[in-house]
């Protein structure tokens, strides 16, 4: 009898486990605006191993055409999960279907090849684009999930630049070969003395070509959880024109001084939950993007709760932009950790590109040792790549037209420890692009300066926000 109970406990206990596993209803308590909430995405209880299809985790073995039978294979019984287990998986790019979980055991570790020809996309629109590290298009019911590590290579891809570098780290990369611009400044992954051949005219060619780590498009029920995503050729997890995304307890993380190498990018996705995770690397942290208006397509950010996440280095903690062009709507931003970041809480675009926000709050965020500011708006964003030569871009009438609209935009319970300026904003001359603007019950301690807000073109209320200078910088 006592045997029974205990097994009956047992499935009871489990049970329940799986339920509160996939019970998101408590990030949505309280909000101070209406979200819509994600679902749990479902997946066949189907599972293989990538050994059953010829994988070797030796860290030589190559195993892409492994990973495409297992995820093939599961996809002719309706879906399932594709586990990765202990040991070195070395691989060329992986394209997820519909209900399929990607599984990388908490021993592994998949290593994308630094062969560049594998990653060409052949069925592309003739631009020369590649295919990101791990992709999926038009799919529905994906995962991937696990405590393994997703490696991107990415010190294959990306140029640096000799200011952000160490004595010792810039000999490192030029033992690689290489190719330096006649001032010396900046470093060019190219004919390497890996012996893998370019892809590419020039080097600053195959720098455009750079992929993402993980780019899911036109997607609809995602979920990554518990996974390390490191080492991106670009930015590392990138949902675009996705809904109901779900991003919980992952670690994103390269070098501080990687270019282009955004944590966890949203693009025009709709319905989506970031918990959780920790995020340390070379440009933004953790951003929303919205790109003009597209047919056929559901444009703008909406509807999305980021919670409980740390961000240690990157260029802005929480960011907005630099694409806001069909609007950013329904955020809610709370409890959530920003250490030695460049920014604290991040707002930028620029014409071209802008676009209006909607009930954004952000509450109850701690900050320390941030470079720059602690909140900061800015209109006149210009993004560089490597190699830019500068210039003052200019604007067309039409793109005049795409302004910035930072707007309904409520910052409250924000604490920063050591910022260069708490808060700094500006909007553009004739344009109402910075207004609606509340800020409210903070503390921000800064060392050089406490407002620079231009006020002929941005309109902050501050309530109750506290300015303190620590002159010691400390």
């Amino acid at each position: 009898m006592m045997r029974r109970f205990l097994i009956l406990a047992s499935c009871v206990f489990c049970s329940l486990a799986a339920i509160q596993a996939g019970d998101y209803s408590r990030y949505y308590r309280d909000l101070p605006c209406t979200v819509k909430p994600v679902v749990p995405v479902q997946i066949p209880q189907n599972e293989v191993s990538i050994t059953d299809f010829g994988a070797v985790g030796d860290g030589a073995t190559l195993c892409t055409e492994a990973f495409r039978k297992a995820i093939s294979a599961l996809s002719k019984q309706g879906g399932g999960r594709v586990v990765v287990p202990q040991g070195v998986w070395l691989t060329g790019p992986i394209a997820l279907k519909s209900n399929i979980e990607l599984h990388i055991t908490g021993t592994a570790i998949v290593c994308f090849s630094p062969d560049k020809r594998l990653y060409i996309d052949e069925d592309g629109d003739g631009r020369g684009r590649v295919n990101p590290c791990i992709r999926a298009s038009k799919q529905h019911n994906i995962a991937i999930t696990g405590s393994g590590i997703l490696d991107g290579n990415g010190q294959q891809w990306r140029p640096v630049k000799r200011g952000k570098m160490s004595d010792v780290e810039w000999s490192r990369y030029q033992e690689m070969g290489g190719q330096l611009t006649e001032k010396g400044d900046l470093w060019y992954p190219w004919q390497l003395k890996s012996g893998y051949p370019d892809i590419a005219a020039t080097p600053q060619r195959q720098e455009s070509m750079r992929n993402d780590l993980i780019r899911l498009t036109d997607c609809e029920n995602i979920l990554v959880e518990g996974v390390t995503i490191q080492n991106s050729p670009r930015f590392h997890l990138h949902p675009c024109y996705c809904k109901n995304v779900i991003i919980d307890g992952v670690t994103v993380r390269s070098e501080w001084n990687v270019q282009n190498g955004d944590g966890i990018d949203l693009s025009d996705c709709q319905q989506a939950l970031i918990v959780n995770s920790t995020v340390s690397v070379g440009d933004d942290g953790i951003c929303m993007k919205s790109g003009k208006p597209s047919a056929g397509r559901t444009t703008g950010v909406d509807d999305v709760v980021i919670e409980n996440n740390t961000v240690f280095h990157a260029h802005g903690g929480f960011v907005l932009g630099s694409e806001t062009a069909s609007g950013v709507r329904r955020i809610v931003v709370r409890h959530n950790r920003f250490s030695n970041t460049d920014v604290g809480l991040r707002f930028k675009s620029a014409l071209g590109r802008g676009g209006k926000t909607e009930q954004l709050y952000i509450s109850d965020i701690v900050m320390n040792d941030i470079s720059g500011e602690a909140i900061s708006f800015q209109c006149d964003y210009v993004n560089r790549q490597a190699g830019d030569n500068g210039k003052t871009p200019e604007y067309t009438e039409e793109e005049r037209r795409w302004a910035p609209q930072f707007q309904d935009i409520h910052i409250s319970r924000v604490v920063c420890h050591g910022a260069k300026t708490a808060i700094k904003a500006a909007g553009i001359e004739g344009l109402t692009c910075v207004s609606d603007i509340e800020i409210a019950d903070c503390s921000l301690i800064y060392n050089k300066v406490g407002k620079d807000i231009d006020e002929a073109t941005a309109q902050l209320s501050l309530k109750n926000v506290r300015l303190i200078q620590d002159k010691m910088g400390n």
